[in-house]
């Protein structure tokens, strides 16, 4: 029994065009169909006009009016995000991005990299960045069960036992959250009530981590990502990035790929 239904009659060979484009590294799919709205990517000359656009190839064309190259072999970097960065190429409020910092932390040779996922502006720590727009989804998605590992300090209350109970999943405000590990570190020691967590997750929902916690009535009062899948913080300094080796890289793709078809 094949594995894949075949491909629908009359269906155009091909991807569609923010597929290639985020393939190629340009940007992610979502931002190349703003591109598109904003028309700053056209096709042999015509701008376009929609996101559908199905094509072989990424042959003639253009974005801003450059041509878009091929390809650049798949790079992957750890970059230690500092708090009061977001997590954008650029903000209309005029406050600073992680890009602003990686022109200082990256070699100039770098290609165009693209953040998996997001740290807040006042969460700190791990942020991946690739060149690959189909890597960064694969490791995005809920589906792949790719777990990130952050450490949080909050002030408050709470038991181990409140703690493991996350590892049913819990509904804040009408939002299922997914399995949880959580264990406790450490009191911040005195007069303080500042707990330090260890906190596992696989969904990376909006502000999951904090929202969590503060269900159970603690207050995070710092928060820093020290793992995303088998890649860590280590000892990178803050503000710093570092290349991923391509073994390493090259191992976790084809693990993550394998689980998935496994599933």
């Amino acid at each position: 029994m094949p594995t894949n239904p075949p491909k629908s009659e009359g269906r155009p060979e091909g991807d569609r065009i923010a597929k290639l484009l985020a393939r190629a590294g340009v940007a992610s799919r979502r931002e190349v169909e703003r591109m598109i709205g904003d028309g700053r990517i056209s096709l042999n000359g015509k701008v376009l006009d929609t996101p559908a656009t199905i094509l072989t190839s990424l042959r003639g064309v253009t974005v801003d009016g450059k041509p878009v190259s091929a390809p650049d072999p798949t790079q992957l970097f750890a970059f230690y995000k500092p708090t009061g960065l977001i997590t954008a190429e650029r903000d209309p409020g005029g406050r600073a991005t992680i890009y602003d910092a990686l022109r200082n932390a990256l070699p100039a040779d770098t290609p165009r990299l693209m953040p998996i996922g997001r740290l807040d502006l006042n969460t700190e720590g791990l942020l991946l960045l690739t060149n690959d727009g189909g890597l960064k989804r694969l490791m995005e998605l809920p589906a792949s069960g790719v777990p990130r590992t952050y450490r949080a300090r909050a002030f408050g209350e709470v038991s181990q036992e409140q703690l493991e109970s996350l590892s049913e999943g819990v509904e804040i405000d009408g939002v299922r959250y997914g399995s949880i590990d959580a264990n406790l570190e450490r009191s911040g020691g005195g007069a303080s009530r500042n707990q330090w967590i260890e906190v596992t997750i696989t969904e990376g929902k909006n502000r999951e981590v904090r929202r969590v916690l503060e269900y159970l009535g603690l207050k995070v009062n710092r928060l820093i990502r020290t793992a995303y899948g088998p890649f860590l913080l280590g000892d990178l300094p803050r503000g710093g990035a570092a290349r991923i080796r391509k073994g390493d890289l090259d191992r976790f793709v084809s693990t993550l790929k394998r689980d998935r078809r496994a599933k």
